[in-house]
This record gives C-alpha cells, sequence and structure tokens, in this order.
C-alpha cells in the first residue's frame, strides 16, 4: 500500500487561509507565517467585539438618555426609578431612540415618571 501524501490537504488549507488573509496589507496578506498570525488575530478580534457590541449599545442609550433628562433637570437614575413606579415599560433603546427623535413625547414621559404636572408649552 502506498504511503498517504498531505500535500493536497496543505495546499487546502493553505488556499484557505489566503482567502481569509485578503485584502490585508503587505506580507499579511501573501506569507504563510505572517498571514496565519494575522487571520488568527483578526478571528479572535472579531469573537470578542461580536459579545462587546451590545454592552456597548447598551451604554450608548443610558448616554443618549442621560443627555436627555438633564435637559428636563432630572438625573438618570431617577428617571428610570419613576419608570419602574410609573409601570412604564419602555426599554433603553426605545427610549433613547425617543430622546433624539421626538423629544416632546420624551418630555411627557419624563413628566410621568417624576410626577411633575405637564406644563404647555
Amino acid at each position: 500500500m502506498p504511503r498517504s501524501k498531505s500535500s493536497s490537504n496543505s495546499r487546502q488549507k493553505e488556499k484557505k487561509l489566503f482567502r481569509m488573509a485578503k485584502g490585508y496589507w503587505g506580507c499579511h496578506k501573501n506569507v504563510k507565517k505572517v498571514a496565519k498570525e494575522a487571520v488568527l488575530n483578526a478571528l479572535y478580534h472579531a469573537y470578542n467585539d461580536r459579545h462587546d457590541k451590545p454592552q456597548k449599545f447598551r451604554s450608548l442609550w443610558i448616554i443618549r438618555i442621560n443627555a436627555a433628562c438633564r435637559e428636563h433637570n432630572v438625573s438618570y437614575s431617577v428617571f428610570i426609578n419613576g419608570l419602574k413606579k410609573a409601570g412604564i415599560g419602555l426599554n433603553r433603546k426605545v427610549l433613547a431612540d425617543m430622546a433624539v427623535r421626538d423629544p416632546d413625547t420624551f418630555r411627557e414621559i419624563v413628566q410621568r415618571a417624576t410626577g411633575q404636572k405637564a406644563v404647555v408649552a
């Protein structure tokens, strides 16, 4: 029985590596040793950043809500506590979008959450 040769398999792995490294700069795209390190590094960061994305968006929403609340002389923590006590079940994504796109409605929500009287403008 003839011995098994691995040249076809190794060539396939090499082609896959260079396909993944396509678009990289300099020898990161065409030198096997450097390309392998670059691809592994890229995959590592892609995985971690996918998992960090929701956390970063939540913090962005909180920053936007806080900024909008401060315009109405209310802190973020007081506002969120008032929402829970008033039974308003809007999440932070919706609240942040409302604060940016529809400030009048957001003002009404702040007034309900803090128990203030509605001021007609």
